[in-house]
């Protein structure tokens, strides 16, 4: 009997030491907020509030220390109250601009386009220039290039000619016009055939000779 008394004693004081193991297993259990987050996060960063700035790159900065964060070109200083940093209002890059530097706080352009194109070659500023024997052209200062075409006057015959390098055509035989399909020089009368005399319209010169009938010889000779 007194074995049995003995052993009732040993599971009392077993039993809530294994109730109480039971009940803080974490498995069972699960952590609060924010003892998962503690858990969870390997890195612990400083506050460096008040005492330094801290750049993209995690860089520690101290008061009154000058830097760049990020890829800005622009400087900050480490103040108190946080990074304080320049924010110039930067000039318009002039838009001929054909080099532009990043080095400073303010993209700055190193060479402006000082030449006009036009089809295909490069002219200086104030350059004047042909393209072709009825074009007259300049290179203005704004890179554009102007040009004035020649208006020729209309030709005072009916077969004018193109020469070389020049920009009119030219009557190379003088003032002319048509008689029916003959051309006739201006200024005298042309016997065209037997019966017609012509003769071209005075300024006129793209208009149809005037012609007048004459006795014919054919009936003379009759």
């Amino acid at each position: 009997m007194a074995l049995h008394i003995h052993e009732a004693w040993i599971l009392l004081f077993v039993l809530p030491a294994l109730v109480t193991a039971a009940a803080i297993n974490h498995e069972d259990y699960p952590a609060d907020e924010g003892d998962q987050t503690s858990s969870n996060d390997n890195l612990i960063f400083d506050d460096y509030r008040g005492k330094g700035c801290v750049d993209d790159s995690g860089f520690v900065y101290k008061l009154g220390e000058r830097f760049f964060p990020g890829h800005s070109n622009c400087p900050c200083v480490c103040t108190e109250d946080g990074p304080v940093c320049d924010q110039p209002e930067c000039p318009k890059i002039h838009p001929k601009c054909t080099k532009v530097e990043h080095n400073g706080c303010c993209p700055e352009c190193k060479e402006v386009k000082n030449f006009c194109e036009y089809h295909g070659k490069n002219y200086k500023i104030l350059e004047e220039f042909k393209p072709s024997p009825c074009e007259w052209c300049r290179c203005e200062p704004s890179n554009e290039v102007h040009c004035v075409v020649a208006d020729c006057a209309v030709p005072e015959c009916v077969n004018p000619v193109y020469e070389p390098e020049q920009c009119c055509p030219v009557c190379k035989n003088g003032p002319n016009c048509f008689a029916g399909t003959t051309i006739i020089p201006a200024g005298i009368e042309v016997k065209v055939d037997d019966c017609n005399i012509c003769h071209c319209h005075n300024g006129d010169w793209w208009k149809p000779a005037q012609c007048s009938k004459r006795e014919c010889q054919g009936k003379q000779a009759l």
